[in-house]
């Protein structure tokens, strides 16, 4: 079986002294490639660094909503220096983590709102996937992409916890996934009886490393070894084999962000 762990910030801090020991794990778990979302300009030369060193992990760039504040605009010029440089050395899979979050803070909505229009411009620009960040805000993500989605605009709504209204209003957008991690294993959480109503071929699997570690590693550092954790718990959600579960979830990877290897 093959995975995808379409969402992982394994470039982070929390791995700097196993990062290698943590890609093999993965790998012999069947992970066999690694997609790496932005931040903020602060990450910015470890995720290029791991990713220019590994043939299978891919980078993003965008701005984090978390890291969207009153100097926005520059964090923004380096995201687009990133996207338009033909001096990369890995050209990016897609335009992200991209969104809106009003969790931990409200005060830069607008900019948030604004940082999300405009790198979704890029994204259709240059032919690239989205990949949404939403917390406590998907009438606000609603109101962006309602307006500006079109046949140029795809991607995934990373870390999907939402209810089934909401994950038919993204899938009636027509070119978007479901990221779906560790809070599927969660035993209050919800979101199987959700997921009971989505078709697999609308999801996607990640784990947002090293953030929401599936059960029964809850609370503890999340790595995308952990992929066949979430995958079982997806397969006994759907009634399937967690070889269905692999060979589905690769076509969609491929869907989204390897259109060329479908």
């Amino acid at each position: 079986m093959k995975f995808t762990d379409t969402h992982c910030h394994i470039y982070s801090d929390q791995f700097e002294t196993d990062i290698e020991d943590v890609i093999e794990a993965a790998q012999n778990q069947g992970v066999g490639r690694f997609l790496l979302p932005a931040i903020d300009a602060s990450h910015s030369e470890k995720l290029e660094n791991l990713a220019a060193n590994h043939d299978n992990v891919y980078p993003m760039f965008g701005l984090h909503p978390c890291s969207v504040n009153s100097n926005y605009l520059d964090e923004l010029t380096v995201v687009e220096n990133q996207l338009f440089s033909s001096k990369n050395t890995k050209q990016p899979v897609a335009v992200g983590e991209i969104g809106i979050d009003l969790y931990w803070d409200k005060t830069f909505l607008s900019e948030q709102k604004q940082a999300l229009e405009i790198q979704v411009n890029w994204a259709k620009k240059l032919k690239l996937p989205i990949v949404i960040h939403v917390r406590d805000a998907f009438d606000e993500i609603f109101e962006v992409i309602d307006e500006l989605n079109d046949d140029n605009l795809t991607g995934v709504f990373h870390c999907f916890t939402g209810n089934v209204n909401q994950a038919k209003h993204i899938l009636n957008y027509g070119g978007f996934k479901l990221g779906i991690g560790g809070v599927l294993t969660f035993k209050n959480s919800g979101l199987d009886k959700v997921i009971e109503n989505i078709d697999l071929e609308h999801l996607l699997l990640e784990t947002d490393s090293p953030y929401l570690a599936p059960h029964p590693h809850r609370g503890k550092r999340n790595e995308p070894s952990y992929i066949p954790l979430i995958a079982r718990k997806l397969a006994e959600t759907k009634g399937v084999l967690i070889e269905e579960v692999s060979r589905i979830t690769e076509r969609n990877t491929n869907e989204i962000f390897f259109p060329t290897e479908l």
